[in-house]
């Protein structure tokens, strides 16, 4: 039998989009807001697509279901997902210092004061853990400071390599005290799990997670075959949109995988993804992640820290965590989880209505993509139940 959600892709690609998300998409697209646009609806055993717009507009290719996509952030829950897989052995704890496993983060220091003359450093009160870095609140510095900002651009060190370069930049406050969004911290996850799986981080994804949920169009490094299936990526140029042609962390050649932000993938492999983790860590049958280990990534780890880009949102193990809904998540239950990323692609999954949302764009320049009123449309869709 054909999976439910290759039958609704087939049904997308030939035409046949659901037209009330259909018709709330192509708006965006006609008011020069996108070039294109791939939106999902789901729930555990049906399926809603629509494909609009272009993928490229110059070389006049139109948007399709199977369109890849840059989903920049949307990488940092797979990257924690990948933590609770090796929690789940026994082989770590989210409580673990960093350093247990990567000993070049022994003493490390914070910086206490700054003045225009002199940065004053002491040591860190406590080692950061696991579970700091998987909620933004370990202290480390969000990005490399200019003298190693090649990291992210070129992206020509090893994972291994970049990581112990951050692991001597000071932290920027008491490690569990603030939450301040750290892609250096999630790199520093992907190289936890490359530590004690003994295996690439992007080896160890394929394998644990990427080929048990067919996932066959996720990746870090697009092949040549698979470029022409990339959408283009459009930044806002006054009324209209132009395209981009390069931009940070675009290193086809790269040998640094980007654990906070450099996967591309598909709706159909993010709905198998959401379609796992609604089932309580199962897939067709097989248990992927335990449902203990489930609960805890999505479940608010942040306690009142003010955390996310919207209000009313705390942060899981690599999810943000809807605490109380308002806003572009008015729509949404309380412990509903999911995150967004930098060319305004989202994933929200709601445990209470048994429902999903998936938005796969690629544009720059715009607003807050977390509250964008192009994710609110696909919300307030899915919410009304139209279809």
């Amino acid at each position: 039998m054909v999976p439910m959600i290759r039958l609704a892709l087939a049904a997308v690609l030939l035409g046949q989009e659901p037209s009330a998300l259909r018709d709330r998409m192509q708006a965006f697209v006609e008011r020069q807001e996108a070039a294109g646009i791939v939106a999902v609806v789901g729930t555990p055993d049906h399926l809603d697509v629509a494909a609009v717009g272009h993928a490229d507009r110059e070389k006049g290719v139109p948007m399709k279901a199977d369109a890849i996509f840059r989903i920049a952030s949307m990488t940092k829950p797979l990257t924690a997902l990948a933590i609770l897989l090796l929690e789940d052995e026994g082989r770590l704890s989210v409580d673990d210092p960093v350093e247990k496993h990567l000993p070049e983060f022994k003493g490390q220091r914070m910086v206490k004061s700054k003045s225009p003359e002199e940065i004053l450093l002491v040591r860190a009160p406590r080692p950061i853990t696991i579970r700091d870095l998987a909620t933004h609140t370990s202290g480390l510095p969000g990005a490399p400071p200019p003298g190693l900002s090649d990291l992210y651009r070129r992206r020509h060190r090893t994972l291994a390599e970049a990581v112990a370069a951050f692991s001597q930049m000071p932290l920027d406050f008491e490690p569990g005290t603030k939450w301040a969004y750290c892609n250096t911290g999630i790199d520093t996850l992907g190289r936890v799990v490359e530590a004690v799986a003994g295996a690439s981080f992007e080896a160890f994804l394929s394998e644990r997670l990427f080929k048990p949920l067919g996932m066959t169009d996720t990746f870090f490094y697009p092949t040549p075959e698979l470029q022409p299936r990339i959408a283009a990526l459009y930044g806002k140029k006054g009324d209209g949109l132009q395209r981009i042609e390069s931009f940070i962390g675009d290193a086809p050649d790269g040998r640094y995988p980007l654990p906070a932000g450099g996967l591309y993938s598909t709706a159909s492999d993010l709905a198998r993804l959401c379609r796992m983790m609604l089932a309580g860590g199962t897939w067709e049958g097989r248990r992927i992640l335990s449902e203990a280990a489930v609960a805890k990534m999505t479940s608010n780890q942040t306690g009142d820290l003010k955390a996310g880009f919207t209000p009313g949102v705390g942060m899981g193990l690599g999810w943000q965590v809807v605490r109380e809904p308002q806003g572009v998540t008015a729509r949404l239950s309380p412990g509903t989880y999911g995150h967004g990323g930098a060319f305004g692609t989202q994933y929200w999954i709601d445990p209470v209505k048994k429902r999903f949302w998936i938005l796969l764009v690629q544009r720059s320049g715009f607003p807050n993509g977390d509250a964008s009123p192009l994710r609110q449309a696909l919300h307030e869709a899915g919410a009304s139940g139209e279809r």
